[in-house]
């Protein structure tokens, strides 16, 4: 498809927009590593909570809802909505924790945590594992999703897609530093909110569809709007809603959304000013997350039902991309039909969902790569100076693996589940790493290297047995009961963290709770008084309570907003009124959560 020199100059400009502010902000942010990684460690809760919502709105994204709708109908979203029970457990519970810890990055946290050779050999191989290869895959699956839309509308080959939109991102990555992210984000989001609802706007007044409700009578449609499952086919009932509910959320690591926070959630925590507003940024982060942005991409996948019924019928109106067509196609298919000027206006848009993902990744998982591998184990008398230009190294050396791997990929969907099958059994060490003395190093590396076979084998060896073949949550759920037997085990069978480290992680991070009695006994028989190790009560009973009120909140303004669309007054109006009541509770428990103090110790 030929853009309009208006759709070029759209696209242009944008993309020399973000060098600009790249430069614009490279001196400050090459001031040190703390400037380049953590953008001074003073940003406002709204610039990092926006900037979150920014980099998980990729251009992998409304491809992987549209996928997910197109083979099992709204209630298919499931799989990722459930992640919101994770995002506000780390609101309330762990963001300010994260914060406390006054540290760079999330891996940093296991040599103040655990202790010995295993929590420094943790740490480095968690920088390399997680800053590079998975970090790879995922930028590269993000990239994948660049080429099928670069294919589609503007005609590119996959190597000039990546070519292009890889050598702007990563000069003003390389440049800016987190800073210089944060600042793109923000500008980012807005422009691909406004592209996501002129795509669905198109996509409804398409001449095979013509209105919202001729779209939503479709006999083609009309089975796929459910936004719950059909709950007399169990099997569809239990990998759509149930298993994600009941187990996905707690047990499976996955980037932005990792139980208890981490990677780049925890990164932008470590950005923030204060407590106060690493727990703003990311409820405010969960919130578009999840009631903002989804119904758009969702309405465009519906449409694509209709324009495109099939992948025979995707292949025959895009010929050029027949190597890579799968049903995430249906998205970049039905923005063909945008006009001149609009269409600049979307594919800038995407551009800029791709490279605010991108910008985010090659910055965070160089500072994995500086800060917890180079600095710590090859040149731990690097400057400051020699970080920053490390780090702006690496960013590339990322950009050039992540690009070449994503010449190879396939499917959206396959990526994200074979991210999820690698992190199953892994989530539940992360939340009680923080409330339970025993859990030492080698409990985590058990769960990660027992996680990472059983995903191996599942996917390259289950096939050549004779043992019947699993679907996808029954994988999942063989992942986090073998991963979980196992770290539990390793950790009753190793020798646990030395007094001094669980003591001084206690002084610094007043984690509080049950889970710390033996430690503050031995803290007591040394001496130490309990306000020396803990200065409030614990949160964690109320953080759960505003956590509860928090998902109500939120899945309320989701299913409210499905229902308006639908029509569907009744429904509508009762969660309408549910949203009204569980934000007003929520505000009052927030404010009694902030409220607690020494004096509300036993």
């Amino acid at each position: 498809m030929l853009l309009a020199f208006v759709d070029w100059l759209i696209v242009g400009a944008y993309m020399l927009f973000s060098l600009v502010v790249g430069l614009w902000v490279m001196k400050k942010a090459g001031k040190n590593s703390t400037e380049f990684f953590a953008a001074g460690k003073n940003m406002p809760w709204w610039l990092l909570g926006i900037s979150m919502v920014a980099t998980t709105f990729s251009t992998d994204t409304p491809n992987l809802v549209t996928d997910i709708v197109r083979q099992n109908g709204v209630a298919g979203n499931w799989t990722w909505w459930a992640f919101l029970l994770t995002g506000m457990l780390t609101v309330f519970v762990y963001a300010n924790l994260w914060r406390r810890s006054g540290i760079l990055t999330d891996v940093e946290f296991y040599e103040l945590r655990y202790s010995g050779k295993s929590a420094a050999f943790l740490r480095g191989f968690r920088a390399v594992y997680l800053g590079l290869i998975f970090n790879v895959i995922i930028m590269a699956s993000v990239s994948l999703a660049a080429i099928k839309i670069g294919t589609v509308l503007m005609g590119l080959t996959p190597f000039q897609t990546i070519l292009i939109a890889g050598v702007v991102t990563v000069i003003y990555s390389a440049l800016g530093g987190l800073r210089g992210v944060l600042i793109t984000d923000f500008f980012q989001f807005f422009l691909s909110i406004l592209g996501g609802l002129v795509a669905a706007y198109v996509a409804v007044t398409h001449p095979d569809i013509g209105s919202l409700s001729n779209l939503l009578t479709h006999e083609d449609v009309k089975p796929m709007l459910n936004m719950l499952p059909d709950f007399s086919d169990h099997s569809q009932l239990l990998a759509i809603l149930i298993i994600p509910l009941a187990v996905q959320w707690w047990s499976v690591y996955y980037p932005g959304a990792e139980p208890g926070g981490g990677g780049y959630v925890a990164q932008r925590m470590f950005a923030a000013k204060n407590e106060n507003h690493s727990i703003g940024a990311v409820f405010l982060f969960n919130a578009l997350h999840y009631a903002l942005r989804p119904w758009p991409w969702i309405i465009v996948g519906l449409c694509s039902l209709i324009v495109f019924p099939d992948l025979d019928s995707i292949r025959e109106a895009f010929p050029q991309a027949a190597d890579v067509v799968d049903h995430d196609m249906g998205y970049p298919a039905m923005l063909t039909f945008l006009p001149a000027g609009w269409m600049g206006l979307v594919i800038a848009a995407l551009i800029a969902a791709y490279m605010s993902t991108i910008s985010t990744h090659l910055n965070w998982g160089s500072s994995y790569l500086v800060n917890d591998f180079y600095k710590r184990f090859l040149r731990p008398q690097s400057s400051e100076k020699e970080l920053v230009n490390v780090g702006r190294i690496s960013t590339v050396i990322l950009m050039v693996f992540a690009g070449a791997l994503a010449l190879v990929m396939q499917s959206a969907l396959d990526n994200f589940q074979i991210i999820l099958q690698i992190g199953a059994g892994t989530g539940l060490i992360f939340i009680l790493r923080w409330f339970w003395w025993r859990v030492n190093a080698w409990s985590e590396i058990a769960a990660m290297a027992i996680s990472f076979l059983v995903a191996l084998y599942f996917r390259f060896m289950h096939v050549h047995t004779e043992l019947p073949l699993l679907t996808g949550w029954q994988e999942l759920l063989v992942g986090v009961t073998l991963t979980t037997i196992g770290w539990v085990a390793v950790t009753y069978l190793t020798r646990p963290t030395d007094d001094d480290t669980l003591v001084n992680f206690c002084k610094l991070i007043r984690p509080g709770g049950p889970g710390w009695e033996k430690v503050k006994s031995m803290a007591s028989r040394r001496g130490l008084h309990m306000n020396e190790i803990e200065d409030e009560a614990w949160r964690v009973p109320q953080g759960i309570y505003c956590m509860v009120l928090g998902c109500i909140f939120v899945y309320g303004i989701l299913l409210a907003t499905g229902y308006w669309i639908y029509g569907n007054i009744a429904p509508a109006t009762l969660l309408t009124v549910v949203v009204f009541i569980s934000g007003w509770a929520l505000i009052k428990g927030w404010k009694k959560l902030l409220l607690i103090s020494p004096s509300d110790e036993e």
